[in-house]
């Protein structure tokens, strides 16, 4: 049966992936965007609609400033975007709307006011889910887009020489997670990507796994490397991990490097369709103890693996489903990042991006499987 509910969303799309899928469209600014009787429509100002119509998947563009014409006519003084929203609506003679669970409250209470009803749809869009062939392809390019900001990183690094303190120098600066990593954002910049939040984390502070890092890098310790770019056109992201050493790992870190990889493969070879995520993060994490890695607290603070094999993304980096959330279904794009952190030795984690295939899954990670540089 076909769905005949009205959606609607108001938001921008460099901030609602929600609209960035349903309109294909990088606004900055708040539009109102719905769904009704299978046709879409959007609300935009001048400085936006002639854009929208030349390039956005959108039926029909509707002018914001002859909607706020329209209202000063009927007598009303205010025209912002929620009396905008209600006339809209009210034209089309909709009485109730679908939205997602973002929606601003203040405009949820502008509807009831004018007695359309809301109902909160969570997922918004299920179909988001899935990936297309065509949005894998997406993924994949900005897949490619972290792969370069890695080679930049790499090249650094090699080309570095071993200091004082083991600091590492490249050129006459001391090396710094804050320079490597506006070496690498610059080279994702180039590729066609956008950079956020890199993180460039050496010894302790790779333990906390959203450790951005900051301070002389070291030789001889793990240095993690997590790259999580979006493409500049369309949105869509990648997402790249290599724990690498400059110089010589110790055999505890070494250890813990190849007890992480072996648990990415354990993953590798488990996942297809029907695959339940939450028993196989078990397993590895049963597979790391048994190594001698449990996952426990120490002096206040977790160690081992304390976070999921993957997560799902898209046009956000984390969306819906998560790797544990049950049963995997072809189609699901999945980074596979299984970790160990115990300071004193460091942290490791790795990770590759794949799809779920009906009898095993696609890696569409190319970055090479690197360690000690």
């Amino acid at each position: 049966m076909k769905d005949e509910r009205t959606l609607l969303i108001v938001a921008a799309s460099e901030n609602s992936a929600d609209l960035l899928y349903a309109t294909k469209f990088f606004v900055p600014d708040e539009i109102i965007w719905f769904r009704h009787k299978g046709k879409s429509y959007a609300v935009l100002s001048p400085l936006e609609i002639d854009r929208a119509k030349a390039s956005a998947n959108i039926d029909v563009c509707l002018a914001a400033d002859a909607i706020a014409k329209s209202l000063k006519k009927k007598g009303q003084t205010k025209t912002g975007t929620r009396h905008m929203m209600v006339e809209v609506l009210k034209q089309r003679s909709i009485c109730s709307v679908s939205v997602p669970a973002s929606f601003p409250v203040s405009y949820a209470q502008a509807l009831a006011e004018a007695e359309i009803e809301v109902e909160i749809l969570e997922p918004f869009f299920p179909d988001r889910e899935i990936k297309t062939a065509a949005e894998i392809r997406l993924i994949t390019r900005g897949q490619r887009h972290a792969e370069a900001g890695l080679q930049r990183g790499l090249e650094i690094l090699k080309v570095s020489r071993i200091g004082s303190n083991k600091k590492l120098r490249w050129g006459s600066a001391v090396l710094t997670s804050e320079i490597l990593r506006g070496e690498i954002d610059a080279a994702v910049i180039k590729a066609g990507g956008l950079p956020a939040h890199t993180i460039v984390a050496g010894g302790n502070q790779g333990c906390d796994p959203h450790e951005r890092g900051s301070g002389p890098l070291k030789a001889n310790q793990s240095i993690i490397l997590d790259i999580f770019p979006r493409d500049q056109t369309t949105g869509y992201f990648g997402d790249l991990t290599r724990t690498v050493v400059k110089g010589r790992a110790s055999e505890a870190l070494r250890k813990l490097h190849a007890t992480v990889a072996t648990g990415q493969q354990m993953a590798f070879s488990e996942m297809k369709e029907g695959c339940d995520g939450a028993v196989l993060h078990e397993e590895i994490k049963s597979f790391f103890k048994k190594e001698g890695f449990p996952t426990e607290k120490r002096k206040g603070r977790w160690v081992g693996f304390f976070h999921g094999t993957g997560h799902s993304l898209g046009l956000e980096i984390h969306e819906a489903p998560r790797f544990s959330a049950g049963t995997f279904r072809a189609g699901h794009v999945m980074t596979v990042e299984p970790g160990l952190y115990f300071p004193g030795v460091g942290g490791v984690r790795i990770e590759d991006l794949v799809v779920i295939r009906k009898n095993g899954i696609t890696n569409l990670t190319k970055a090479p499987a690197v360690f000690e540089i």
